[in-house]
């Protein structure tokens, strides 16, 4: 059963669809990759999943629900969580008083708030930065702080657009292994343009050109793919 779908999801503006009649369907449990080119509409597909970019047409459905009317913030307390291209952290508070912050929307009493961010700090390799002011922090780590900031909510739907980008060789490296313990209690959906995280992280990838589905599959099966060769991969 999938967790979310969308049927015939569209969004235009003006003349241009960034976004054409996409169906889509996400089972439960899954590590999903999305990727294409610039501007084939990834991150306003991910913009109407998560309620921040209302649709033109078409419907999103979260755990047989009909969401697509419902705003961002309903789509978070139902169990979706979204971090953006651009870190989004409390610059000025540390590292803990961030996630801290996040677990209060959903973790009731401080004993447990405690320790479900203390869970979340080792998850993400920032124990030793507990104490770290956010904005003091690089921007890989704060990278890592905004995923902590997600997890700490214990999501059914994690939609992590561009984790990996300003990280280094180490932190990506870091960033697979992360994935991999992340996939055992949620379903991820992964926006990322490093093809070495896509294919050894993704269970399965969907690519979008154009704002359309251009191709499903394995990771195998997409990177023997004529055409996202063609549209993406590099190959003539």
């Amino acid at each position: 059963m999938s967790l979310v779908s969308t049927h015939g999801l569209s969004k235009q503006y003006s003349g241009l669809k960034a976004v054409n009649h996409v169906d889509f369907e996400l089972p439960k449990g899954q590590v999903r990759a999305l990727i294409g080119p610039n501007g084939a509409g990834k991150t306003t597909f991910v913009g109407m999943l998560s309620g921040r970019i209302k649709s033109t047409s078409g419907s999103v459905i979260f755990k047989g629900r009909d969401i697509t009317a419902y705003p961002a913030h309903k789509r978070m307390a139902m169990g979706m969580a979204y971090t953006f291209q651009i870190t989004s952290v409390f610059a000025d508070l540390s590292v803990e008083e961030n996630i801290a912050l996040a677990a209060r929307r959903v973790v009731k009493g401080s004993s447990n708030v405690n320790s479900k961010v203390a869970e979340v700090l080792n998850k993400v390799y920032l124990s030793e930065r507990y104490d770290q002011i956010a904005g003091d922090l690089s921007y890989g780590h704060q990278r890592l702080l905004e995923i902590g900031m997600g997890l700490v909510q214990s999501p059914e739907l994690f939609i992590l657009d561009e984790p990996t980008q300003g990280l280094s060789a180490t932190e990506i490296e870091g960033f697979i292994e992360l994935v991999g313990v992340l996939s055992e209690s949620t379903t991820i959906l992964l926006i990322e343009h490093n093809m070495d995280v896509v294919m050894k992280t993704a269970h399965y990838i969907t690519v979008l050109n154009f704002g359309e589905t251009l191709a499903e599959g394995t990771p195998a099966e997409i990177r023997a793919n004529p055409s996202v060769q063609t549209a993406y991969l590099g190959a003539s």
